[in-house]
């Protein structure tokens, strides 16, 4: 009687193992790299078995050839058709990225948008699994995990008089650095308060000590930090914490959404990006219980009017970045003034230029996801509309923003003021990314299907060929990637970067992933790739050294390094051949599969000179072929010279597709 059968969820025996568990026949627990492997030290060699699939080929009821499954070979192209375009005659590019639900550290689902940077991540992998088999870049153990890092159990309760109030002013002014071109909040008092005051557990206003403690904690977290700075910033921002939930969630107020706004840029320090959503969310909501999105200069003092804007556009600006780059819906994305933007922020323009060019941008960026990421395809015609008001918003900058501060400003006012400009540039340039990736995913899904169609040129097929309106904005989506990586690299070359660029290293590596995608789309070497892809590396190797976000965008793009070597490796040692539909049957030379067409040898009806046929410049006689020409049965040598004739005379019918192409494996 045989056994019942085992339910899924019941087997011990992993769906997959790694090549060293199953050459020497032990359990492997399935994830990459293995348990057994890490124990044994060798994690960085393991990878999964891969079955050789042997190239399958099926024909129809004609004996032709089925491309379906002919085109099925061992390196999984099977599933590359997903790249490629619709045949269905629209212009648009399909959407391939799709959301995801992605682990937290509890366990729970996380949702990630379409539009996310992880979701490109995972059809990324998805597209280097289908070419080069699994890999620790595709089938890495952290891919269904949202990174996030633990509170920290070593809070310190007091620091009583250990703490330096020229140390604290000095974190108040990297916090300045941190979050310029993202945040402004406080008035110009105010922050000569912060600046200036006395140590932080004096001042009698509590809102006043929680906002300062909450600086301080940002200002030791972007700092090149060690263990006694991070001591210092872990004690201000549980006090800061303390303090926002001790009361204050019970009574809206503009303190209120100052202080959430703050502890989720906080937050997105720390790894913990679903807390910062969370943080900034509540700062939203109270944002518009005090409808700072109104203007109404005839109920408030002018003082009071620009500190609830300029708060109001520190909290749209974090809030639609932020969401822009996980794909969920922003909380102040319904919320607008009731008056345009441009008299919304007329009053604030002078005062800080980088938070108005920020401002702006998060409205356009907004408005990207909304309109182009919640169809099914994305229109070429609504992204250069949208790429025209980027253009635009970048034609209308200050001019204090495209150049270097003047030699008279001190390091620190330098740093800011550079800092605050590569914010805004960064920001651009993700952007023009976002608007464009779906057409480089379109144009680089054809190229690989054409990489891997040996003969493209036989294969006329239009869904093997580039949509011009594609490349084009495709072309822009790689150009805007290699910009923000050269323009962080020059930051960074200066040592003008601080030790943790919270919203920096997330953009970089969105960045990262396009030259990546290119690289592993071509054969040959692209300078400019390549270096832009080894600077996003250096950037990140740097934030890492302080930053688990960071250490883990760095070792992605480095296992995405190895699969591009791999990939290209394999073209090198096994080029697939140019697929011949017609081959030679019979030569006189006895040789099969001359690389000459048929066309050429024949060049005269008559035999050439001498009673010889010139094949392949090697004269071969009749009487080689007749050694007795009185033999009755034998041919006449006319004979086999009218034979030729007639073969000369004869046309091949032509046509466009081969009777034994299918195209069902594009669709």
């Amino acid at each position: 009687m045989p056994r019942p059968k085992v339910l899924p969820a019941n087997r011990l025996r992993a769906p997959e193992a790694c090549l060293a568990c199953r050459a020497s026949k032990k359990r492997c627990s399935g994830t990459f790299p293995c348990t057994k492997c890490v124990g044994n030290g060798r994690a960085d060699s393991c990878v999964p078995f891969r079955r050789a699939t042997t190239q399958r080929r099926t024909s129809d009821a004609y004996g032709t050839p089925n491309t379906s499954t002919a085109l099925t070979s061992s390196v999984g192209l099977d599933r590359l058709p997903q790249l490629l375009p619709s045949a269905s005659g629209k212009s648009g590019a399909p959407h391939k990225t799709h959301s995801r639900m992605l682990r937290n550290r509890q366990g729970e689902r996380v949702y990630i948008g379409r539009a996310a940077s992880l979701s490109f991540l995972q059809l990324l992998r998805d597209t280097v699994t289908q070419h080069i088999g699994p890999s620790q870049f595709s089938h890495n153990v952290k891919s269904e995990d949202m990174l996030e890092t633990d509170t920290p159990d070593d809070i310190p309760q007091s620091f009583q008089n250990e703490v330096d109030p020229n140390e604290m002013q000095g974190f108040i002014r990297t916090y300045h650095i941190a979050t310029r071109g993202f945040i402004n909040v406080l008035s110009d008092p105010e922050a000569c308060q912060m600046l200036g005051t006395s140590p932080p557990n004096e001042p009698a206003n509590k809102t006043m000590v929680a906002l300062r403690d909450i600086m301080i904690a940002i200002g030791a977290q972007s700092s090149k930090n060690d263990l006694a700075v991070a001591r210092i910033e872990r004690y201000f921002f549980s006090r800061a914490r303390q303090s926002a939930f001790a009361g204050m969630l019970e009574n809206p107020s503009v303190d209120l959404v100052r202080l959430f706004l703050l502890m989720s840029f906080y937050m997105l320090g720390a790894c913990r990006r679903n807390a910062a959503f969370m943080y900034v969310g509540v700062a939203a909501r109270a944002a518009a219980a005090l409808a700072l999105h109104l203007t109404d200069s005839t109920l408030l003092e002018t003082d009071e009017q620009q500190k609830r804007t300029r708060v109001w556009m520190s909290l749209c600006t974090l809030d639609l970045l932020t969401s822009s780059i996980l794909g969920r819906p922003a909380a102040t994305a319904n919320l607008r003034p009731e008056v345009a933007d441009v008299e919304f922020t007329q009053s604030t323009r002078a005062m800080d230029d980088t938070l108005v060019a920020s401002y702006e941008m998060a409205q356009i960026l907004d408005e990207i996801v909304a309109q182009l990421y919640n169809e099914k395809a994305a229109s070429p015609e609504l992204a250069e509309s949208l790429l025209d008001k980027l253009k635009q918003w970048s034609n209308d900058l200050p001019e204090s923003l495209l150049s270097s501060p003047s030699t008279h400003h001190e390091r620190l006012a330098a740093q800011e003021h550079i800092i605050g400009s590569l914010h805004v540039a960064c920001t651009y340039h993700f952007a023009v990314i976002i608007v464009t990736r779906p057409f480089l995913i379109s144009v680089l899904g054809v190229r690989l299907a054409r990489l891997h169609q040996g003969s493209p040129e036989i294969i006329q097929d239009d869904m093997l060929l580039e949509d011009p309106a594609h490349t084009k904005l495709a072309n822009a989506c790689v150009e805007s990637a290699l910009y923000m990586i050269q323009t962080c690299l020059e930051v960074h070359q200066s040592r003008l970067l601080l030790g943790n660029m919270c919203i920096l290293k997330a953009l970089v590596f969105a960045a990262a992933l396009i030259p990546g995608f290119s690289m592993f789309s071509q054969k040959e070497v692209d300078p400019a790739l390549e270096g832009a892809f080894n600077g996003a590396l250096e950037i990140l190797r740097i934030l890492s050294q302080q930053s688990a976000q960071a250490a883990h965008y760095f070792e992605i793009l480095n296992l995405l390094r190895n699969a591009i070597d791999e990939q290209r490796q394999r073209l090198r040692e096994n080029p697939l051949p140019d697929k011949k539909y017609v081959s030679k049957l019979f030569s006189l030379n006895n040789r099969r599969n001359s690389p000459q067409p048929q066309r050429d040898l024949f060049t005269s009806s008559e035999p050439a000179a001498g009673g010889s046929i010139e094949l392949d410049q090697q004269p071969l006689t009749v009487n080689s072929l007749y050694p007795d020409p009185e033999d009755p049965n034998l041919f006449d040598p006319a004979d086999v010279a009218a034979a030729f004739t007639e073969w000369e005379g004869m046309e091949l019918p032509l046509w466009d597709r081969f009777p034994f192409i299918d195209d069902s494996f594009l669709n």
